[in-house]
């Protein structure tokens, strides 16, 4: 375990990531983007925020583990970007289980997954032969990896992400994916 104010995100050039970063910064944390391809380290970089080069579709987890070493937390916000099947299931669960590795093995204390609303849920109500189940089920299947893990762990499990102004306002949805009364 660590003291460090060093918080690694995987997924370093996407659209959280541009947004958590600098945010992050504000607070005092050092970010180690890690992107992967390097014509976007000059995107990625400001004061606090250092670019990692480093492919996680094929990263090992040793080579995981050395980037993730003394650093407080990782955030895993890498998708595939609804590339094929084969890819969502590369990155969105075997990169996630690797990196769930990579954080034990290194000592980190606190892990935050990026998922969605539906994660578990959905698979009960979607087709496989749905174009949406392959990225469904990789979700999911992270998700329940992170859960057996021995981290502690947080998963953000947005409805839908836009590059609308906050508004401060949430639903929070039921085990059956739809809104619960929060007003007690």
């Amino acid at each position: 375990m660590t003291d460090s104010r060093r918080v690694v995100i995987l997924g370093g050039h996407g659209k959280v990531a541009l947004i958590v970063a600098p945010l992050l910064t504000q607070l005092g944390f050092e970010i180690d983007a890690v992107i992967r391809n390097p014509e976007h380290r000059s995107a990625v970089e400001l004061p606090g925020v250092t670019a990692v080069v480093l492919d996680i579709e094929t990263a090992s987890v040793d080579d995981l583990t050395a980037v993730f070493s003394g650093s407080f937390a990782v955030v895993f916000s890498a998708g595939a970007g609804g590339g094929n099947p084969a890819r969502t299931r590369a990155v969105d669960f075997e990169a996630a289980t690797r990196a769930v590795r990579a954080a034990e093995t290194a000592g980190v204390k606190r892990f935050v997954m990026g998922s969605y609303a539906g994660s578990g849920s959905d698979l009960e109500r979607l087709d496989p032969d749905n174009s949406f189940y392959p990225y469904a089920k990789a979700k999911s299947d992270a998700d329940e990896f992170l859960h057996a893990s021995t981290l502690d762990y947080t998963i953000l499990g947005p409805g839908m992400l836009t590059l609308e102004p906050a508004t401060a306002r949430v639903t929070v949805l039921g085990s059956d994916n739809r809104p619960t009364d929060t007003s007690t």
